[in-house]
């Protein structure tokens, strides 16, 4: 082989280690983006040892803390606010029978009352939760998340909702997000309880419908963010257009078609909120409501 010869064949091992190098670096970037669209509302994840294994608590913490300062609530909003227009449509209907997966957890503070049946209702349309508060009316998609609305109906009929306080109440002048998150059995709401945010019904089940970003109005299922497909009990409403700033990547369950003006009433900073620093740092508890939010029932038609 020529000087010339393997010059040129130097030079073209050189390019292909070249292009390999870029593929690596264009797939990391890729699972790291992926990454950090599953990371949760707030600052931190509180890790809790249980029972010999590692809970990551289910409260929503922040994924950008720049944008605290960016974020100036919509709570402000005009007593005929509405779920957004930018929320999407429900997804296309999936076809043919659907059957849901649950799994026993018992490492995790919980409240146990059974498991869900595998074969969904189908025709549920509607999600109403009576509070102490007012009601919220929540139009389900029940297409796109069949095991998540399947979930809850079977926790509404165990009466597993009521007299429930709503433990987390956020406002972007506090977390740099505006949301309610209620759904832990075992709360106190008392912005003091370090473990408040930890509680479940016992079980877990996988991922669906998580390609709706997070506009005012949208309900959907919370859990950890390094713990995907460890969805529980608990859900959030969506309070604020901002927080589509957070991404996908969580199981939208409906959107809020009645109710929005009391939610948006319930706090409108965090003087209406008993702080607790701690929540805003993922170490535990939450930021909860001055004045409680119950659920009294929760039923489904």
């Amino acid at each position: 082989m020529s000087g010339d010869d393997r010059q040129n064949e130097e030079d073209r091992q050189n390019e292909l280690a070249r292009e390999h190098k870029e593929r690596q670096a264009q797939r990391a970037a890729a699972q790291t983006a992926k990454a950090r669209r599953n990371t949760f509302i707030g600052a931190g994840v509180a890790v809790v040892v249980v029972a010999g294994g590692i809970f990551a608590a289910t409260t929503l913490v922040n994924k950008d803390p720049a944008g605290e300062a960016a974020a100036k609530s919509s709570a402000s909003a005009s007593a005929s606010a509405s779920p957004s227009a930018t929320t999407p449509s429900t997804p296309p209907a999936k076809t043919g029978p659907v059957t849901c997966t649950y799994k026993r957890e018992t490492g995790v503070p919980n409240k146990f009352v059974g498991l869900p049946g595998k074969r969904p209702n189908m025709k549920l349309k509607k999600m109403t939760i009576t509070t102490n508060r007012g009601t919220v009316v929540v139009d389900l998609m029940t297409d796109a998340a069949p095991c998540s609305i399947n979930s809850l109906s079977f926790l509404a009929k165990k009466k597993f909702y009521n007299d429930m306080k709503c433990h987390r109440l956020v406002t972007p002048d506090v977390s740099g997000v505006h949301m309610l998150q209620c759904g832990d059995p075992l709360a106190k709401a008392d912005g003091k309880n370090p473990t408040d945010g930890q509680g479940t019904a016992g079980y877990v089940y996988g991922d669906e419908n998580t390609d709706i970003p997070l506009a005012k109005g949208v309900v959907f299922m919370t859990q950890a963010g390094d713990a995907m497909g460890q969805n529980n009990s608990q859900f959030a409403i969506s309070l604020s257009d901002e927080n589509t700033q957070i991404g996908s990547g969580y199981n939208v369950v409906g959107v809020v078609s009645e109710g929005m003006d009391m939610l948006l009433g319930l706090a409108t900073s965090g003087k209406d909120l008993l702080l607790n620093n701690a929540d805003i740092t993922g170490d535990g508890g939450t930021t909860a409501p001055k004045k409680p939010v119950i659920i009294k029932s929760i039923t489904f038609k």
